[in-house]
């Protein structure tokens, strides 16, 4: 199927071509005809399944076609809900992307930056607005943004919300919205208090899923390497002296671990920068638009920061730390093999994460293959993981589109998926 079998109007394919956007991914080919029909959706799909171009597609559709000429600013008419700044900017710069040749106007309000930037664009009025909770509530509070024109609603990485804490943030913009709207809510996960809110939001409305939470890409190649913690500094060296890691995202589960991280990279000549909550948002972005050039080869991330970090080309995602979360895994490996390439993720396990790798391995159904012939083995080696032969990972990568499941489009009501 390609893209203008969707029904989709000149000026959006127009920019799709630009983008160099050719076939759409499972999720986009399921959602984006629900969408222009104006259903509510509940999109099951992990990172880098083409989630966000999904839901902007039909949204810059729905709104072109309906357009009319208004008198004095414009009036806010869809709101994108995300949780986090890079992920924000991210969603805005796709709608900007593919929006190219509508006309309609969009901007992105976050925290932890001055706001009078984004209130002298919301005075000269906007259609779409993409926002995190916090911003969006203080500037509702302060009489810069009425949401009473709004026509579509969109509660994007549904389950992050309620890891990070704005669960309740999220309920009370609720109430603040129309009654009479198009609400579309994508998670990754749907743990019970997520599906309550589901259940709350949506009409009658259409399920589709992609890659299932609990399994990981097909195209990304994962590799095990067992390490004493005093050791995981040395072994990230090691691995880094192979000319084939081009670019490398390394996640840490905590800020004072990701600067320690990039403070030893410094130390032995390896361009690296760290992106956490500590960071000022002015610091982050100027990382990660010099990880995007090609002028840093190392990103160092904890997992808050990471969400929105959107790297077509990202060879490698390197576990320095286990998570403690499994779903976050698969987020993080999802980093890499993106845009139909393959990708490679690398995760370290010392002694004290032995539960953190069954939970992960439990979770995709896969063992992950250990690689035993590197210079820092683990001292106590008593692991019932099995052994992979030693081996590089090969950085052979294939353009096109990767192997994605089939997916299923369902009615979704009361918590019970019924076949259409």
């Amino acid at each position: 199927m390609a893209f203008k079998q969707l029904d989709l109007i000149d000026p959006i394919l127009k920019a799709l071509v630009t983008e160099g956007y050719t076939t759409p991914t499972p999720i986009q080919a399921q959602s984006i005809p629900l969408i222009l029909e104006e259903r509510d959706l509940l999109g099951c799909a992990q990172t880098g399944t083409g989630k966000t171009a999904a839901f902007a597609i039909p949204i810059l559709q729905l709104l072109y076609k309906n357009k009319t000429e208004e008198r004095g600013p414009h009036k806010i008419k869809v709101l994108i809900l995300t949780p986090t700044r890079e992920l924000a900017i991210q969603i805005d710069e796709s709608f900007a992307a593919y929006g190219k040749h509508t006309g309609l106007t969009h901007t992105v309000i976050f925290g932890g930056v001055s706001q009078l930037h984004q209130t002298n664009i919301l005075r000269r009025g906007v259609d779409i607005l993409v926002a995190t909770p916090g911003r969006l509530l203080d500037l509702i509070s302060q009489g810069f943004i009425d949401l009473k024109f709004l026509k579509i609603f969109v509660l994007d990485e549904a389950d992050r919300m309620l890891d990070m804490g704005f669960i309740h943030d999220v309920k009370r913009i609720i109430t603040k919205l129309p009654a009479k709207r198009q609400t579309l809510f994508f998670s990754a996960t749907m743990p019970p208090e997520i599906q309550k809110l589901a259940n709350v939001l949506l009409t009658n409305p259409a399920y589709v899923e992609v890659t299932p939470a609990s399994s990981t890409v097909d195209a990304i190649e994962q590799s095990l390497y067992h390490v004493d913690k005093a050791n995981k500094l040395s072994l990230l060296q090691y691995l880094l002296k192979d000319k084939e890691i081009v670019t490398a995202l390394v996640f840490t589960r905590t800020k004072h671990g990701a600067d320690k991280v990039v403070k030893f990279l410094h130390k032995n000549e390896i361009t690296a920068a760290a992106i956490h909550g500590n960071k000022s948002q002015n610091a982050r972005q100027h990382a990660l638009s010099h990880f995007k050039s090609g002028n840093l080869r190392v990103l160092v991330a904890t997992d808050i920061a990471a969400r929105g970090i959107d790297i077509d080309d990202l060879s490698h995602v390197i576990n320095f730390d286990l998570p403690n979360v499994p779903e976050t895994y698969v987020h993080r490996i999802g980093r890499t093999g993106r845009a139909g390439n393959t990708g490679i993720a690398i995760s370290f396990c010392d002694a004290e994460e032995r539960t953190e790798l069954k939970d992960i391995q439990k979770l995709i159904g896969l063992n992950i293959p250990v690689i035993n012939s590197h210079p820092y083995p683990l001292s106590n080696t008593n692991f019932s993981t099995p052994s992979a032969p030693a081996q590089k990972p090969s950085p052979k990568r294939s353009r096109g589109f990767g192997s994605y499941d089939k997916g299923k489009s369902r009615n979704f009501s009361g918590g019970r998926r019924q076949s259409n």
